[in-house]
């Protein structure tokens, strides 16, 4: 048989040493690249850093909440306080930042809770607390009409402060105001007559009956500025608008006549304040403030001297400077004829407690004539609804 011998070809030690030398290399070069995915992996994988604006024992109270992301994002934020309230917020909307609604009060303790996702999807909830510092001086307030009352249709709702208020746009933006068919009213700043300040919403018109009107005063953490102190808590009443009742008091006429819903119900002579002097009754419309019965009547007390001290059956308070509408049958020769009380409207007893009865606290009385001394002034009682709608809403220290 015949064999074929194939050449051999002899690798010579320096080629052998090159190709073990790129075989090394290239398994290097392999393992590096896996090691520098690995690492790649890892570092996607790590949770988001998550940070808080306020912290420690001595914080900022009047402050908003801030809580950032970086390199992840945030998922839900929840900050409470040590009594088991929450500071509702908002997440941004690629979640890097989430910002508290409301501001932080004084004199509290905060827990911030966060969860949040990393850049390779990894979760993590993180925990920290602060506390803010004390409040040097706090405001509170008062208002009308009280809560769950049917009041009429001129009840405005009045909040009267402790303390001055200089932040009045900061305040007012706190007090919200909601009906159930979207009244139309305006807030607007005045002092009160006891010298505080006030705050009054009034509708641009009378209330429709029926109306149900909720105040919700969210002014925890708010300062009140300088001199006023800061508010520590939050504030909520409600009230229904009852029957449309008008009371018109024509004192040219000496007449007043009280409709319901439109309806004439009562037609009563009366007189009022003596004309020419500070005993003269005021003009316009007021508002029943409140239905107090049997009181002393001292003149001296609303700078008219000596002129009388009397218990007065059926009183019906139509402002603070002491205008009344109640019986007074010492004065029976003048009713229907003349006015000639010390500023107070005037009637029989009978026709007094029927007013009295028929009557509620917010029902406007419309007074005019022209031996009156003057149109009411808005903070003497509920003298508002004697400015024109643009006055009234440039009164509003947001609007105004």
């Amino acid at each position: 048989m015949l064999h074929t011998r194939r050449p051999q070809h002899r690798v010579s030690p320096q080629a052998r040493r090159r190709v073990a030398l790129a075989g090394t290399a290239a398994l290097a070069a392999a393992a590096l690249t896996a090691c520098s995915s690995a690492g790649a992996d890892a570092a996607s994988d790590k949770p988001a850093t998550v940070k808080v604006n306020l912290a420690g024992t001595k914080a900022k109270a009047g402050e908003q909440v801030k809580v950032t992301a970086h390199n992840g994002k945030l998922t839900e934020v929840t900050v409470t306080d040590d009594k088991g309230g929450k500071l509702p917020g908002q997440l941004s909307d690629d979640g890097s930042a989430w910002a508290s609604e409301r501001k932080t009060a004084p004199g509290a303790k905060y827990t911030v809770t966060s969860h949040s996702k990393g850049e390779g999807g990894a979760k993590d909830s993180v925990t920290s607390s602060f506390s803010t510092v004390a409040a040097d001086k706090v405001n509170k307030l008062d208002w009308r009409p009280g809560a769950g009352s049917t009041v009429g249709v001129a009840q405005p709702l009045s909040v009267v402060f402790d303390h001055p208020v200089k932040n009045k746009a900061e305040v007012e933006k706190q007090l919200k105001v909601k009906t159930s068919n979207n009244t139309e009213g305006s807030w607007g700043w005045m002092q009160d007559w006891s010298g505080k300040d006030r705050v009054d919403w009034r509708p641009k018109d009378y209330w429709q009956p029926g109306t149900k009107v909720k105040l919700s005063a969210q002014l925890k953490g708010v300062n009140s500025g300088t001199g006023g102190g800061w508010f520590v808590r939050d504030y909520a009443t409600d009230f229904t608008i009852g029957d449309r009742q008008v009371v018109s008091v024509d004192l040219d006429a000496k007449q007043l006549t009280l409709t319901r819903n439109g309806q004439q119900v009562q037609s009563i002579p009366v007189s009022g304040g003596t004309p020419g002097g500070e005993k003269a009754s005021w003009r316009g419309t007021t508002v029943l403030m409140s239905k107090e019965g049997t009181i002393n009547m001292n003149s001296e007390t609303v700078g008219l001297g000596n002129t009388y001290d009397k218990m007065v059956d059926y009183s019906m308070r139509l402002s603070w400077s002491g205008t009344y509408a109640h019986a007074a049958p010492w004065n029976t020769a003048f009713f229907g004829n003349t006015n000639h009380s010390s500023g107070c409207i005037g009637m029989s007893n009978a026709h007094a407690a029927s007013l009295y009865g028929a009557v509620r606290v917010g029902d406007p009385f419309e007074i005019k004539g022209q031996e009156t001394k003057g149109l009411i002034a808005p903070n003497n009682g509920f003298g508002e609804w004697n400015l024109s709608w643009g006055d009234w809403q440039a009164k509003s220290a947001l609007h105004g």
